[in-house]
């Protein structure tokens, strides 16, 4: 053991001298060097390229002096690699024999070319490979299949000790949910209890079985959507979720310079290149050009629309390609003239099922949840005047409608958050109800209004006399407004959401929780698949649960 500890401090020195953010002094500690690039088989030039970066199964990336604390607690799995040369990254395994030792290929890297590849043994042109290591005895904690019962007793008998546990019983005995403040007391107990008797980095299966522990003990909290059930609480695959939220803050507070990162790999669904799923001739080279003279200059909206759908995979190919000179309303500029346009593209994409599930869901089963969920929120100007659509004694002459009101109270539940790593400043959610929909009263001027647009994502333009009685709907995109023919505005809305997609353009920041709730909870696209936050799943959980 103790030769192996030496072996990877060495390795942790090196990677503690080089994460300045330059590569290694090759004057510094020589020793510590050799011993590493004698050990883990590697080209000793390698170590002079990039910034090299040492990070745990959970991408949380690890500093010198907390390595020891990690081998202590049972962690065997790591990844060194270069952060500005990631084509040259390998894991390491510490197993219990060491006549085990031995260098694999990783099938699933990618091919790059590594300098002199007959240099060392460890050289392939895999960009990565799998270095095993012999390992003394210690505590084993694999993974195993989790018992729903042993789980859900621990969260169980976590909370009945805690004083403040019998409260969150009751709420959700009373309600079958939990407000925001009492799920962040539970995860606030569990988590405490989970480091003190786990250690500051606890094991994925630990976290994990805590996740499983509370959907099993508060089945009401379960999103029916996830794989799972419980990734809200904690994602093993992401490394997301309140629990793993809360250990962060809990590690950022007792180490300074522990950093964690997520690994995604969910794609962003609006701008995902999709096949066409309903049967049509699609027209190539000549044939093509012809059908986009015919629909320029035809007058016939009739023919317009099949040749829409004959060109629909050009269409396609045209708003996924980041190089085209020319914008897709250029080429196909009936878009600006003749509603259902975009209608008709989604239905092409997803089946007439999927296109028509909005207005089949929305009014009679969502909005009246959302309606009665957004009763939790705290009362503001904003708030009460969107509540007071659903009350027709009260005065409303400068709201909203019903529909659009239960739209924005939607947007409260799932509020903008600061993203990055550069974190855009947070907005409020009524400053982010701009982003979403705008009014401007009939008989002002359009073309004056478009000029001073500045949004690069899909909005709604609302015309009328006042905000309840829109006469027209528009969705604006790149400046342009594209006519809906929408008699409501649960249509104006199912209109703007399939513009993403029809366009292949990204939710607008401020609004991205809020249209990945839409787009895999009532459109049902790409669950599974599209990266969603807690508080998405959490709200989903409330609201698909039957009391």
């Amino acid at each position: 053991m103790e030769e192996l500890r030496y072996t990877f401090m060495s390795l942790a020195r090196c990677l503690s001298q080089s994460n300045v953010g330059a590569p290694l002094d090759r004057g510094g500690d020589s020793s510590a060097e050799s011993q590493v690039t004698d050990k883990f088989s590697l080209q000793a030039q390698l170590l002079t390229e990039g910034v090299l970066a040492l990070t745990d199964a959970s991408d949380t990336e690890v500093d010198a002096d907390i390595f020891d604390e990690l081998i202590k607690s049972g962690v065997r799995n790591f990844k060194v690699g270069y952060c500005q040369c990631p084509v040259t990254d390998f894991n390491i395994h510490v197993v219990e024999d060491e006549s085990q030792s031995s260098v694999l290929s990783d099938p699933s890297a990618s091919s790059a070319s590594l300098p002199d590849p007959s240099a060392s043994p460890a050289s392939s042109t895999s960009s990565g490979s799998t270095v095993i290591l012999p390992s003394t005895k210690s505590r084993k904690r694999g993974l195993r299949e989790l018992d729903h019962n042993e789980a859900r007793q621990k969260v169980d008998t976590v909370l009945r000790s805690n004083p403040k546990g019998e409260e969150i019983f009751k709420e959700y005995d009373k309600t079958k949910t939990l407000s925001d403040a009492t799920r962040r007391q539970m995860v606030n107990i569990l988590v405490a209890e989970m480091t003190e008797s786990y250690g500051r980095i606890p094991l994925t299966s630990v976290r994990t079985s805590y996740a499983l522990g509370i959907v099993t003990l508060f089945p009401y909290l379960e999103d029916p959507y996830s794989k799972n059930g419980y990734e809200h609480y904690y994602d093993p695959e992401a490394n997301t979720g309140y629990l793993a939220w809360r250990l962060k803050t809990v590690q950022r507070n007792t180490h300074d310079g522990y950093r964690g990162r997520s690994r995604s790999d969910f794609q962003d669904s609006p701008t995902t290149q999709w096949e066409s799923l309903l049967v049509g001739e699609q027209v190539l080279g000549e044939e093509c050009r012809e059908a986009l003279s015919i629909i320029r200059h035809s007058t016939d909206k009739s023919v317009v629309k099949e040749k829409m759908k004959a060109t629909f995979e050009y269409r396609q190919k045209l708003v996924h390609d980041q190089d085209a000179t020319s914008s897709v309303l250029d080429v196909f500029p009936r878009f600006l003239d003749i509603p259902g346009l975009i209608d008709q593209d989604f239905s092409m994409m997803f089946g007439d099922e999927v296109s028509g599930k909005f207005l089949a869901k929305w009014p009679s089963y969502f909005k009246p949840k959302v309606i009665a969920e957004s009763q939790s929120l705290p009362s503001s100007l904003y708030v009460d005047e969107l509540r007071a659509a659903f009350d027709p004694e009260t005065e409303n002459d400068y709201g909203w409608d019903s529909d659009l009101s239960a739209l924005l109270l939607l947007l409260h539940l799932l509020p903008p958050t600061s993203r990055g790593q550069k974190k855009t400043p947070k907005i409020s959610s009524a400053q982010a109800a701009n982003h979403l929909l705008r009014f401007v009263k009939h008989g002002a001027s359009l073309t004056t209004f478009l000029e001073k647009v500045d949004a690069r994502q899909p909005f709604l333009l609302c015309i009328g006399e006042q905000k309840k009685k829109i006469e027209r709907f528009f969705i604006v995109v790149d400046q342009k407004a594209l006519p809906c023919n929408a008699l409501t505005s649960v249509a104006a809305f199912d209109g703007l959401f399939k513009a993403h997609y029809v366009f292949s353009i990204s939710y607008d920041e401020a609004l991205s929780s809020f249209y990945t709730f839409i787009q895999t909870t009532v459109y049902n696209i790409d669950v599974g698949n599209t990266k969603e936050s807690p508080r998405v799943k959490e709200l989903r959980a409330r609201l698909l649960q039957e009391h």
